[in-house]
């Protein structure tokens, strides 16, 4: 048995496909595509340093592994690796992959990495014994959209108006503040802050997984003030990406409503699984999720490790 690492081939359909088909068999709760994939690489801000590696086995890709800077955040040398393995695959790819990014971000000067893995003990044992420490976790949720019904929608509120993401095709710059706005209350170990109108459209806007037409968003007397952003792969499979509410509208019951709009129109457009993921201290979108009848199908648990000179 040969493993090497090495990078993604840009442009090559049969490796991004591996990658694809390597995702969905280790982390099948998460939207992946070729085309997000490729994306993925194109979009990344030049000061990310994003890197895509895959993992072969006597040549067939076992395994794959993103890594990079988090340039947005306030704290420098902060960075990220996240890899996936095909279950059955040898240990041997998952250490390569994780050691080659390690080393890849220490050159950039990376004094930290965080990254996370499924809440397994065996999958635990491994980083451990590679000086990760244990942090935060955070649930995988599941709902049948085939299966259930959905409950009856809470009525809006006087003033509120639900519109689709697409509606805002020609100035979009509306969303990016109210994204802006509640990604600094997003639970995480790495503070990020969106503040480059630019990059948003190219990384986010512009993502072949985002489905304008099912992400929604509610107006109070005009005002973008909640939204639900939605993600499909075109297999009948709805990811919520982002759920939130602007502080000065909040305990209004937003986040509800425009979350059961954008399932309710994912149901119509055929979806027929629907997932989501929260970070278990989350509780009011934990109680959300419950009340749409999402149940938790896995959990993973966030570590993190010093790099050298950290």
């Amino acid at each position: 048995m040969t493993v090497i690492v090495r990078d993604l081939r840009p442009g090559d359909a049969a490796d991004t496909g591996a990658v694809v088909r390597v995702r969905r068999a280790a982390l099948p709760f998460m939207i992946s595509t070729v085309a997000g994939v490729a994306f993925e690489l194109e979009s990344a801000h030049p000061d990310e340093h994003h890197r895509v590696l895959v993992a072969e086995e006597d040549g067939a890709v076992v395994g794959t592994a993103q890594a990079g800077l988090a340039y947005d955040s306030d704290e420098p040398g902060q960075a990220f690796v996240n890899s996936y393995v095909l279950p059955g695959a040898h240990h041997t790819a998952a250490g390569l992959l994780r050691s080659t990014a390690e080393e890849y971000l220490a050159a950039l000067g990376a004094r930290a990495v965080y990254t996370w893995i499924p809440d397994d003990p065996a999958e635990r044992a491994v980083v451990e014994d590679l000086g990760y420490a244990e942090g935060r976790s955070a649930h995988f949720l599941r709902l049948g959209l085939a299966e259930r019904t959905l409950p009856e929608r809470p009525p809006l509120p006087a003033g509120v108006v639900l519109r689709s993401a697409a509606e805002f095709a020609a100035d979009p710059r509306p969303l990016f503040l109210l994204d802006s706005e509640t990604t600094l209350d997003e639970p995480g170990d790495i503070g990020t802050r969106l503040d480059d109108y630019a990059q948003w459209l190219r990384d986010t806007w512009e993502d072949p997984e985002l489905d304008r037409e099912l992400t929604t968003v509610a107006l109070v007397d005009g005002e973008p003030a909640a939204f639900s952003a939605a993600r499909t792969d075109g297999a009948g499979r709805y990811s919520s990406a982002m759920t939130g509410t602007r502080r000065a509208f909040r305990g209004r019951g937003l986040a509800r409503i425009v979350k059961h709009e954008a399932l309710r129109k994912a149901a119509l457009a055929g979806c027929t699984e629907a997932f989501t993921g929260n970070d278990t201290g989350n509780a009011p979108m934990l109680a959300v999720n419950d009340w749409f009848g999402y149940e938790v199908c896995a959990t993973e648990v966030r570590y993190a490790k010093a790099l050298g000179g950290a």
